[in-house]
């Protein structure tokens, strides 16, 4: 792998595009959505799938049906006849005829609010067998987390509350069985893990709307200024967070405080930076300071043994990473430019994004996952240098074939526009040489300012 000498330079800053609309999820692809789980079920004789939701866990739930239950709880069954069932307290079953999956309605409400009426209820157990799941003989509950463990049998590992779970056991025939099914969604093979173009239109919007806060609060960083204020500038359009709004200066912890506070910035200060939305997420680590030479003491040479090395590896994962590849290849690409043992990353140097921030990953030592056309990446890497301050660039890219690149630019000309524009933007002005695979879904892929109040340099690559 070439390495690349990498510089600070004063360069413009990327375009921004604040006005997009959302784009909504058509009826094609909802269809295709129902339609690839049931083939999934046939494929490993799944009878019936049952999944749960609430507010912080309902990707997998609203993938089928459009919508998560919010402060509630809910479940859908899908059997493998492709009938449909939602279970819902009692503030969502208004949105039975707005679901995007055609399905029967059964009122639970202790899947409501303590204290709410309980008008018709019934035992879940009775719900349950009114469905006939004691005549099924393979049942997947599907939570939100699909086990990786090597110890514990991953099948045997269930995320979903421990009374929904013990009446499904208290009903199902004893030679019925029954596992965690998170891995049809998105496990290897899952089907969430591929987008077509109406949805990496639809989850772009998220991407770009992360970006665009993320650089409002870049430019609006100064000495004085509160962590409320730029926290501010992180959230936008007043759509839900995927992650805890990150505008976090100095110490970090205090009080064990995770949220933006009315701490102000102080020169020298180390800032930290996160924003996320359906669809990306960005993030940034960096110094309060105009120049090398306000470093603190002890971390004088922080440019050359932590941001460049860790730009260098941005680079060779922008400039590398092609459909067909194995996790395993991008892995080991990282640890040559990036070594491991040096760096101290621990995490996955990437993982795949939808409606939550880290759905999978198929980038992993000894992985032989293929990356594929459709998948939504977070190109996500976190080194960590005894010593020093870390350093982060995270943003969304996905990857495209041809015939995906074709339909988005026949039926997204806009999208495409704005596409292109990032694309040039980073092999024009970063100087990338960006895998031809790649669509930037963010305006501020590899933008990184490593010095706060030199708000005119950012990192690129010498030509």
């Amino acid at each position: 792998m070439e390495k690349k000498t990498i510089i600070l330079d004063s360069l413009m800053e990327p375009q921004l595009f604040p006005d997009i609309s959302p784009v909504f999820l058509t009826e094609e692809t909802m269809k295709k959505r129902k339609k690839e789980l049931l083939q999934r079920m046939k494929e490993e004789e799944i009878d019936v799938v049952i999944i749960y939701a609430d507010r912080e866990h309902g990707s997998n739930f609203e993938y089928f049906t459009g919508f998560i239950p919010r402060f509630e709880e809910g479940l859908l069954m899908i059997e493998d006849s492709g009938k449909s069932t939602l279970i819902l307290g009692n503030e969502n079953l208004k949105l039975r005829e707005h679901a995007r999956i055609q399905a029967e309605l059964i009122h639970y409400p202790p899947f409501s609010l303590p204290n709410q009426p309980m008008d018709d209820e019934q035992t879940l157990e009775e719900i349950f067998k009114s469905l006939n799941l004691q005549d099924k003989k393979k049942i997947g509950a599907i939570g939100w987390k699909m086990f990786t463990t090597r110890k514990a049998e991953a099948a045997k590992l269930f995320d979903l509350p421990y009374f929904i779970i013990e009446a499904i056991k208290k009903v199902k025939n004893h030679e019925a069985t029954l596992i965690n099914a998170s891995y049809l969604l998105i496990g290897e093979n899952g089907i969430r893990r591929i987008n077509n173009a109406n949805e990496i239109a639809h989850y772009e919007y998220g991407a770009n709307l992360a970006s665009c806060c993320m650089l409002r609060a870049l430019n609006k960083i100064d000495v004085g200024i509160k962590e409320t204020e730029i926290g501010a500038q992180l959230n936008g359009n007043g759509q839900p967070n995927t992650v805890v709004t990150i505008a976090a200066t100095g110490k970090r912890f205090e009080y064990a405080n995770l949220y933006p506070s009315d701490k102000k910035i102080q020169l020298g200060d180390t800032l930290s930076l996160t924003t996320g939305f359906k669809g990306g997420l960005s993030s940034r680590t960096g110094f309060v300071i105009a120049n090398e030479k306000q470093l603190p003491k002890g971390q004088s040479d922080y440019l050359d043994s932590v941001a460049k090395p860790y730009f260098q590896t941005v680079v060779c994962w922008l400039e590398t990473i092609k459909i067909g590849m194995e996790g395993n290849d991008i892995y080991q690409m990282v640890n040559a430019v990036l070594p491991k043992k040096d760096y101290h990353w621990h995490l996955n140097p990437g993982h795949l994004t939808a409606d939550e921030e880290w759905m999978a990953s198929p980038i992993y030592e000894g992985s032989t996952e293929k990356l594929e056309s459709g998948m939504i990446f977070q190109l996500d890497i976190i080194p960590s240098v005894p010593g020093y301050t870390g350093v982060s660039a995270e943003e969304c890219i996905a990857l495209a074939d041809e015939k995906l690149i074709e339909v988005i630019q026949k039926d997204y000309p806009e999208l495409w526009k704005r596409i292109t524009n990032r694309k040039n933007y980073l092999q024009n002005v970063l100087n990338i040489d960006l895998s031809k695979d790649i669509l930037p879904l963010s305006n501020t892929v590899a933008y990184l300012r490593p010095f706060y109040l030199a708000k005119d340099q950012a990192l690129r690559v010498q030509v």
